[in-house]
């Protein structure tokens, strides 16, 4: 590494680094310290198994100084101010403070007061699985269907009496198409669950009984209870209520609880000031959880302020992108030829020359609305069309028509028989929309390095050599 100017990066043996032996400072950026043990943190992050492009130690410094500047320049634009940083930042770091707040113990206290809810809302009468034998009915019938339902379930109920098989009549007779798959049985229930005349009828009955034809509001039941019992122990159920827990997001509301508690006994204090310090509490005790809090600060950061000085300003620059591709035409060419047009199908063959009329001389980027309005203005559609730069491969109808394909399958379309082309095949890319993702991200990669080289003249940039040797030794001690 060169030295260079204290407007750039500048290697200097300092009495303070090499002073420090529990965690030195490796480098100054801008005017903040940074210690051995978050680059170590990042370099280690970045170049663990599985990564493809690892980097050397010495490598990875200038990558790490080009995106501490970055965060930095986002810094002092006060972005880390801006109230939608401010809420995703949260977010992503109160995920690792949030969990703090509650113990097992609190699971298993929740736990139980779900279980003893339960008892309480199953209540003396328990649980009962009835089966029942439906027969439809609803509220606006005229007398005549209603009769003829009440004609229909006492039937039923009469076969029973004569010795029927309740699981096969609710199997063929139930206009209930859920229990009648299962003999009529609906399940464990308790009271409350279903309509009040079935359920007075349903838990007056003892095990084995069967009910005479009930009517509720949707119909007319025979019911039969299959069981009772009371609820199991906790302990039978205790694993079936964790699941509960984790699926209902309980664990985050019993957190919730604890803060606001927390809070309503402090002198004031709100809930987020309260994860404000028990954030502050736990990185100073952990150091992993420090370099991870302060790596999610830092990404959004360099997210923000990179998309706004390199990716979006660099897709929407047209008049720049432009100006690079001509600058750099000759840096972007093709393997083969493609087909700059369309393949499209019609009805009638006169449509044939009437669509290549139609789109003469406009822009490429034209051809869609005019030929939407031109001929599928209306409700008729009278052309079916597919435009794009086709390679050799994309579409049959271009290989067939233009690359001259002799084996290409072109499917023919039933409704519009007539099948042509109109476009012209290109060598090379003519104008920048023929090959606009890698004039993009060739256009970003120009405005990135220019961005850098502009950050590294305005930061000052000290990196201490020394302590980087010992995170070389730390490594390949470690490897």
């Amino acid at each position: 590494m060169k030295l260079k100017t204290a407007a750039a990066i500048i290697l200097l043996f300092s009495a303070k680094a090499f002073a420090q032996t529990g965690d030195p400072v490796i480098m100054n950026i801008a005017g903040q310290d940074i210690t051995r043990s978050e680059f170590e943190y990042s370099y280690k992050k970045n170049n663990s198994e599985g990564v493809i492009d690892k980097k050397t130690v010495d490598e990875y410094v200038d990558l790490f100084v080009n995106y501490k500047l970055k965060v930095q320049a986002a810094v002092d634009e006060r972005m880390d101010t801006l109230a939608s940083y401010k809420s995703e930042f949260r977010h992503y770091r109160d995920q690792q403070i949030r969990p703090s707040f509650i113990t097992d113990a609190d699971i298993e206290e929740e736990a139980h007061i779900i279980y003893d809810n339960e008892v309480k809302r199953i209540g003396p009468d328990g649980l009962i699985q009835p089966a029942h034998i439906f027969v439809r009915l609803s509220t606006d019938a005229d007398k005549a269907t209603e009769a003829a339902a009440k004609a229909r379930i006492d039937s039923i109920y009469n076969a029973l009496q004569k010795g029927a098989d309740f699981t096969e009549l609710a199997s063929t007779k139930s206009e209930d198409p859920g229990a009648s798959s299962r003999g009529g049985v609906i399940g464990w229930i308790s009271h409350g669950q279903t309509f009040e005349e079935f359920d007075k009828a349903a838990f007056a009955l003892g095990k084995g009984e069967v009910s005479k034809p009930v009517q509720s509001p949707v119909g007319w039941h025979i019911i039969k209870v299959i069981d009772k019992k009371m609820l199991e122990p906790f302990d039978s159920l205790r694993a079936s209520i964790m699941t509960f827990i984790e699926r209902r997001n309980i664990r985050e509301q019993i957190i919730d609880r604890k803060l606001k508690a927390v809070a309503d006994g402090s002198n004031g204090k709100t809930a987020e000031q309260i994860m404000d310090e028990q954030a502050a509490k736990m990185q100073a005790e952990d150091s992993d959880l420090a370099n991870l809090v302060r790596e999610y600060h830092d990404g959004l950061l360099l997210y923000e302020i990179s998309n706004r000085e390199v990716w979006e300003k660099g897709a929407k620059d047209e008049a720049g992108l432009n100006a690079f591709f001509k600058k750099n035409k000759k840096n972007y060419k093709w393997d083969e030829p493609r087909f700059k047009g369309m393949a499209y199908h019609v009805k009638d063959k006169n449509d044939v020359k009437a669509v290549a009329k139609c789109v003469k001389g406009l822009k490429f980027e034209d051809w869609n609305e005019k030929l939407r309005t031109t001929f599928n203005g209306d409700s008729i559609i009278r052309i079916r069309v597919e435009k794009g730069l086709f390679k050799k491969g994309d579409n049959a109808l271009v290989d067939s028509c233009v690359f001259k394909v002799a084996d290409a399958k072109v499917k023919h379309l039933k409704e519009y028989p007539i099948d042509a082309t109109y476009g012209k095949k290109l060598k090379a890319p003519q104008e920048m929309s023929d090959v606009r993702a890698q004039v993009t991200a060739d256009y970003q990669a120009q405005l990135e390095k220019e961005w850098v080289a502009e950050l590294r003249k305005k930061y000052t940039v000290v990196v201490y050599p020394d302590i980087v040797a010992t995170v070389k030794e730390r490594v390949q001690t470690k490897e």
